[in-house]
């Protein structure tokens, strides 16, 4: 095989950016045949713009029955990943899907155990990880040059959103239909290269607030705590209701700190471990000498494409996912640990209760705006991000 037919489900807003970028031939060995949506416009629109040679489809059923594609991409509201993901595994398909993996780590979990049982290649979007400077973090704390990690911090709050963003699709900000706010639509990214980077805590104290910037149902600011096993700690504050915002993580290591900001990433790196420097120093006032370094950034971040030509050429070469879809449930433990954390106004620890949050998640679910059936019967798979 030379070439990966690809299908995409669901052509809404990212679904259209990631076809267009495989009719413009951008992803090598990558060849869009087939999409599927519910809603008949975005068919109309795939045939008039991505190519009448394309095969549409109206339901998941129909596309899978067709046994046209090789592989497919998924890009439906969140609930929908891990049905559709399944499914696909099922019908020997190979499976790219788009962030978040899920709404929450039970139903993920089932989609893993599929995963793993096949021998399909089966990415995630986590396309911040194709960014050099990410990389770069990831490779000074992996190595030891950090040391070992102290604290973490990561105020992300340049996400801001308007009322009518929200307003834009019925499914929007809904624990029905999308199953989170700011957690679970914006910060998915983050939370992932956070666990990348520093790993997935021990437990989390969260506080979030619902709808407190926006008519919504879901939260749209959150501050959290972390404990890890080896005693580092982290913050994790993130909003949608800030203008301007902020984008700052910073790791803090027994060989000083690094700061990513600005798209700069500056290493604050001591002489010594600042532990040996306590146990040595004997004069009283005094710190570890310190040398800021402009850490050189090589490469280019190449975002979605960057993601979908790796997820190709694994298909096609064997080559390693950088993004493995089996770890979309890391970042998403952190986020329903947060959501039940505040739910139940206390402490959670990893790995979660999956059915005490599932149950919590139903009761709002049960209230919800938004009344899509979201157990998987009826797939809905006209989704925009």
């Amino acid at each position: 095989m030379d070439k990966v037919r690809i299908g995409i489900i669901g052509i809404g807003g990212m679904g259209t950016s990631h076809a267009r970028n495989l009719v413009a031939g951008k992803v090598p060995g990558g060849e869009l045949v087939a999409v599927c949506d519910t809603n008949p416009e975005r068919l109309k629109y795939a045939t008039e713009h991505l190519g009448d040679h394309i095969q549409t489809f109206d339901n998941a059923d129909a596309f899978f029955a067709a046994k046209a594609v090789d592989a497919v991409l998924i890009a439906t509201p969140h609930y929908d990943h891990p049905l559709l993901t399944i499914k696909a595994l099922e019908n020997d398909l190979h499976v790219l899907s788009e962030k978040p993996a899920g709404v929450y780590t039970k139903q993920v979990r089932e989609m893993n155990e599929a995963a793993e049982k096949s021998d399909k290649v089966f990415g995630i979007m986590y396309n911040q990880r194709t960014s050099p400077l990410y990389q770069k973090l990831k490779d000074l704390v992996d190595s030891g040059e950090l040391g070992e990690i102290k604290r973490s911090n990561w105020i992300i709050t340049s996400w801001y959103r308007s009322q009518s963003y929200y307003d834009s699709g019925g499914w929007r900000a809904s624990w029905a239909g999308e199953g989170g706010g700011v957690l679970l639509n914006q910060d998915p990214h983050q939370l992932d290269l956070w666990q990348w980077i520093c790993g997935v805590p021990k437990r989390v104290r969260a506080f979030c607030a619902f709808g407190k910037y926006h008519n919504i149902e879901v939260e749209d600011d959150v501050t959290a705590y972390v404990e890890y096993e080896n005693g580092a700690t982290g913050v994790f504050i993130t909003s949608t209701g800030e203008a301007p915002g902020t984008n700052r993580f910073e790791v803090t290591g027994d060989r000083g700190k690094i700061v990513v900001e600005d798209e700069k990433l500056t290493f604050w790196r001591t002489r010594v471990g600042e532990r040996q420097f306590n146990r040595e120093y004997k004069g009283g006032f005094g710190a570890p000498e310190c040398w800021k370094c402009d850490i050189p950034i090589v490469g280019e971040k190449t975002e979605h494409v960057g993601i979908m030509t790796n997820w190709v050429e694994a298909i096609l070469k064997g080559t390693k996912l950088l993004a493995p879809g089996v770890e979309g449930i890391r970042g998403l433990s952190i986020s329903n640990a947060m959501h039940l954390s505040a739910w139940i106004n206390d402490w959670v620890d990893l790995p979660i209760d999956e059915e005490l949050f599932y149950e919590k998640l139903q009761e709002r679910i049960k209230n919800s705006t938004y009344k899509k059936n979201v157990q998987g019967v009826t797939l809905d798979v006209s989704g925009t991000h």
